[in-house]
This record gives structure tokens, sequence and C-alpha cells, in this order.
């Protein structure tokens, strides 16, 4: 790495941290603002409110750091160019490629951090965040229970009907499983006070249960009341029951891959959803990368004239890409788009403008201009 390297990272780095940690202060602000009353009304002790904002921070890097690289960059790229230091680097013979390298490093660094949040944790946390509230300000454990939940298992023909279980697997209480034919004629019933899985074994164990089947001669149904029935070979598992239940923003990478394999019977339209954000997942850490290619050649100006459309130039281009990757993704959820095109298309087209902004101002030419009403 060279001086000119480490001065361009250090020009952007100070900014970055500024903007990063100053929305993560605005959040917290505005999220205390708006749950203290529940915190005192539940008493919430400091460690409940660590756990719970330790919770949250996975999402909010996963918001901040995009918009914190956009802005940082645009704020140290038009420094420097007011300053004529990027005049100074032209003349020296560096292009505006080897000028803004460090930076594409830089959002590769990012791009790879965000992937690592995205991947699990920041889904999570908007799926806890209610529960966490409602807890605390209750007073009770966090757990979020299915109640009076019904699972149709398409491959094997089998039904479950659970009158309680916990949403992330456990102990399933007063649970009714009907076992049919491809035909939709029952050969077996099962009913339960409580249903066990052993993930060890791969079996399920049934107490206080009773087995009913349809007597071949054409008589009364023959019923077994046992202590404890154990079912081996069952596909079912109970975060694959309590899944059909979960909505596909609130999964991470592992679990929607799950989703899909476990449920691949669903019809597609009611998959499209699961599909489109686990595209999704990949897509949005790569915001970071080609936001470098949209902001330098906004930030990099010529002349003291030049800075204010540029900087206006990039954030128009980076809010239409959040509105337009909201808008595909609700065409991906109803089946619209393949979810490829839901996911990348906005973002493809982001970088395709940033690439042909790169070439405008590496060329010397004039960027399009980009006015602000009431401003000539």
């Amino acid at each position: 790495m060279t001086i000119l390297d480490r001065y361009v990272l250090r020009k952007f780095s100070v900014p970055f941290l500024y903007c990063f940690f100053c929305f993560n202060g605005v959040w917290l602000v505005f999220d205390l603002s708006e749950h203290l009353p529940d915190f005192v009304k539940g008493r919430a002790t400091a460690g409940q409110l660590l756990e719970y904002y330790g919770s949250q921070l996975p999402e909010i890097v996963v918001i901040s750091i995009p918009l914190a690289t956009l802005l940082a960059l645009l704020y140290s790229l038009a420094a420097m160019s007011r300053s004529n230091e990027i005049i100074s680097m032209l003349g020296a013979g560096r292009s505006v490629l080897r000028i803004i390298t460090p930076l594409l490093g830089a959002g590769v660094v990012l791009s790879l951090v965000m992937a690592f949040f995205n991947y699990e944790s920041a889904p999570r946390a908007s799926g806890v965040k209610k529960e966490y509230v409602s807890a605390i300000k209750d007073g009770v454990k966090r757990q979020r229970v299915l109640s009076a939940h019904l699972f149709r298992n398409r491959e094997d023909f089998r039904t479950w009907f659970a009158g309680s279980m916990p949403a992330g697997g456990g102990l399933i209480d007063n649970v009714q499983i009907i076992q049919q034919n491809a035909a939709g004629e029952v050969l077996e019933q099962w009913h339960a006070r409580r249903a066990e899985f052993d993930p060890y074994q791969a079996r399920w164990i049934l107490r206080d249960a009773r087995h009913s089947s349809p007597d071949p001669e054409g008589g009364p149904a023959i019923i077994e009341l046992k202590d404890s029935i154990v079912i081996d070979g069952w596909s079912e598992t109970p975060w694959r029951l309590a899944s059909s239940r979960m909505k596909p923003d609130f999964l991470s990478v592992p679990e929607l891959q799950e989703y899909l394999k476990f449920n691949s019977d669903f019809p597609e339209k009611r998959l499209a959803p699961y599909r489109t954000h686990l595209q999704y997942r990949w897509a949005v850490p790569a915001v970071c990368f080609f936001v470098v290619f949209v902001a330098a050649p906004c930030g990099i100006v010529y002349s003291r004239r030049g800075v204010l459309g540029g900087v206006a130039l990039a954030i128009a281009l980076f809010f239409l890409l959040v509105f337009s990757s909201h808008l595909f993704i609700a065409f991906g959820n109803a089946g619209r788009v393949s979810p490829f095109v839901a996911a990348w298309a906005p973002l493809i087209v982001f970088f395709a403008a940033g690439l042909y902004l790169l070439w405008l101002r590496s060329t010397n030419r004039d960027l399009p201009r980009f006015r602000l009403p009431g401003i000539s």
C-alpha cells in the first residue's frame, strides 16, 4: 500500500466513522424514546437493556453502513477536490481509477462485514424486536408460541395439528397427527398430550398417546392407548413444523435454505418470497462496493462550482436504488419476476450507472446535471 493509498483511506475513514456512529446514536435515541414507557413499566434491568440493544445492533449496522459509506465518500472526495488535492494527484500521473482503488478495497471489506451480519443475525434482529419489548414490558421470559398451528406434509401425506408449540421448536402440546394415502384416505391417527423430538436419533416420542386405525374388515376403528409411542423415520422436525408460519423477512440464510429444502412441495407462489429473500440476503452487502462507483465520480470535481450537483446526483441515485429495491422485492414476493431479478436488477442498474459516471469523470467529461428545485 502506497502513501497515496493510506492518505485516501485516512481521509475516508474519519468521516465514515463519524457518520456510522452518529446514525447508530440517532437510532438509539429514537428507539429509547419510543420504548422507554415499556421499559419503565416492566422495570427493565441493565442486563435486559443490554441484551435487547445487543440483539438489534446487527440490523442497525446493516442499515447504517451503506449510507455512511456514501456520505463519507462524497465528503472526503469533495474536500480533496476543493483543496486541489485531486488535481495534484491527476497531475502526478495518477488516473481517477487509481485514486479510488483503496476506496474500492474499503468497499469490499465493508461488503464482507455486511454479509457477515446479514447472513444470520440481522434478519433475526428485526424478527425478535417486538418479542423482546413485549417480554420486558410484561416481565416474562421471551418466548414466541404458535397456537392452533396446522402443518401439511404433502410429500408423505401427513397432517399435523399442534395446540401450542414454541416457534423455535421444542415440546408440542395437544398434538394430532393424521396419516393418509395418495387418495386422501385416512390410514392412521395419533392423539397425544405432548410430543417430543429426539434430534440425535431423529425420532418422535408421543406421551399419553392414543393411536387409531381403520378396521380392515370394516368394523369400528382399532384404538390403542399407551403412555408413550416412539415413531422413527418421519421427515418432520420441530423447526420444519414451525417454519411454515415464519415470514421470510426474519429468516437467516441457513433457515431460508432449510425452509426451501423441506417445503419444496409447497406451491411455487408460496415459495417465491423465500426464494426472493434468499437472493436478497446476498445482494444487500454488495451495495457498499457498488456505491463507490457512484459516489467517487460525483464527489470528484475539478472546480469549486460543481460540488453540489454531484452530491445531489449521488444521493438521488442512492435513494432511487432503495426505492426500486423495495419495489422489485415486492414483485418477487408476488411471483411477478424471478428471485434473481428481484434482488439483483436494481443493483446491476445502479452499478452500470456508476460505471458510466466513472467513465465520464475519467475522460474529463461533464456529469449529467442534477439541479435541486430553486437552485440555478
